[in-house]
């Protein structure tokens, strides 16, 4: 997958005097940032971030060793770093869990501790946090959506939005 987000940030660099910066913005997110946000959640590593850096490059026209590059995504193309997009992917799915606008075996995953019998007089419960299911490998089990999309947002209130 990086080696074709490489391949495609090639094939745009050959073009990119013909195009303002708009329409390689446009092709970069086409071609380039919506591949690195299909099934990033695996496969966030550091490849990812070297792909979507030079990706930024490519769009702002920067070179190789720019010292402003994290303000640039941040600030002016509105990007967020690798793990960052992880993070706001997994919350996103939660909170389209909790509203039923998910899969339903996505939604079986979210349940706040108020819905199981037995934790229903506990503080959490109270406090209005979900479920964290057991999980029994280090290395997979904290990265599964149950676990980790749970983790990353501790807090619902009762009508479902995210503390």
């Amino acid at each position: 997958m990086v080696t074709y987000g490489f391949y495609r940030l090639r094939q745009l660099r050959r073009v990119r005097r013909s195009l303002d910066s708009e329409s390689a913005a446009t092709l970069v997110h086409a071609f380039v940032t919506s591949r690195i946000d299909y099934c990033n959640v695996l496969l966030a590593t550091d490849k990812l971030q070297r792909l979507l850096n030079a990706a930024a490059r490519l769009v702002s026209g920067t070179r190789k060793f720019y010292r402003g590059l994290r303000q640039l995504m941040h600030v002016d193309l509105h990007w967020l770093d690798v793990p960052e997009r992880v993070k706001f992917k997994l919350v996103s799915m939660v909170h389209n869990c909790l509203h039923h606008k998910a899969p339903r075996y996505l939604m079986d995953s979210c349940r706040p501790i108020s819905d199981v019998a037995n934790r229903r007089h506990l503080r959490s419960a109270r406090r209005h946090y979900l479920v964290v299911p057991r999980h029994s490998l280090s290395s997979y089990g904290r990265r599964a959506f149950a676990v980790a999309g749970i983790i990353l947002t501790p807090r619902v209130r009762s009508t479902g939005r995210s503390i």
